[in-house]
């Protein structure tokens, strides 16, 4: 099977890596991050020319681009997918866009002959290096079934969702708004753990393996303690989802209250140089409110 790729970011780079370990044919294409594409061509990869180019040599096209748009240019640009589509081109979009507009992708791909699948990510940098991403797919059955085992080698989840195309990235809206939350109460709780004179360490000790514990609490906390702020998901890309939340659950009629107040202090975080930061970062926010920084009472 020939899989074309687009997008070698972050995510994009490893996932891409892990398709050719694994056997796959890879034709990859970033325009924007030419050391990346050279990296993956390296590893094995065909270099593409552009989209269409990847799209005419391809069995299937994998999209990992930042955010609605982009997916609607990489697929209806210039010289983009649909441009090179030959007969029974299957698009897999693993961005996380927003689903009204994976839908309305998804419709216009139809238009012109092309299957397409929505295939949203989580797990940040790590586990798309390691193979262990949790993916959500939305789209037909089959289509799923038939890329079932292809996704399997980038996720060690991989779930069909629902027959409607956004499917997938409604779970992952889910998801971001769940993760967001999540971190920012951890924030809110270690901090109150400084505040009180008890060591934080301590704290994360004693209750991880409780009902408080959780993979957030697992992966964010340490960083927050190590003040280890580089990227595995960046702020700037959290906002991104969030917005897409928020416009989700505002058109449904939604509410989104937890939802609304971390988005501002993501956003704080944003308008205070920091939308690189991991999204642990949230804890600077706190920090700035509260007037102490969380550490280690050994360090």
């Amino acid at each position: 099977m020939k899989v074309g790729f687009v997008g070698l970011g972050i995510m994009g780079k490893p996932m891409a890596k892990n398709l050719l370990k694994a056997g796959y044919e890879v034709i990859a294409y970033d325009p924007f991050a030419k050391a990346n594409l050279d990296e993956v061509v390296e590893a094995g990869a065909a270099r593409g020319e552009s989209n269409a180019d990847v799209a005419s040599k391809s069995d299937v096209v994998i999209t990992m681009v930042p955010n609605s748009p982009n997916v609607k240019e990489a697929v209806f640009g210039t010289a983009g997918i649909a441009e090179g589509a030959k007969e029974g081109l299957d698009i897999i979009d693993m961005s996380s866009i927003a689903p009204l507009a994976s839908k309305a992708i998804a419709e216009e791909c139809a238009k012109k002959g092309i299957r397409m699948m929505d295939a949203p990510v989580s797990g940040g940098e790590p586990k798309a290096i390691d193979g262990t991403l949790s993916i959500m797919c939305g789209g037909p059955k089959d289509l799923f079934d038939k890329y079932e085992e292809m996704l399997g080698v980038m996720g060690a989840s991989v779930v069909h969702c629902g027959d409607v195309n956004g499917a997938g990235n409604t779970t992952k809206l889910a998801n971001q708004v769940i993760v967001a939350v999540n971190i920012a109460a951890c924030a809110e709780a270690f901090e109150l753990a400084q505040m009180a004179g008890v060591d934080p360490e301590k704290v994360f000790q004693a209750i991880r393996g409780g009902l408080a514990g959780s993979t957030v609490m697992d992966a964010k906390v340490p960083m927050m303690l190590d003040r280890n702020f580089k990227p595995g998901f960046r702020v700037d890309l959290h906002i991104k989802d969030l917005n897409n939340a928020l416009e989700t659950g505002h058109s449904l009629g939604s509410a989104m209250i937890l939802t609304s107040a971390v988005q501002e202090m993501l956003q704080w975080l944003h308008n205070n140089d920091c939308g690189s930061n991991d999204h642990s970062g949230i804890l600077k926010y706190y920090e700035r409110i509260n007037g102490t920084a969380l550490n280690r009472k050994d360090a």
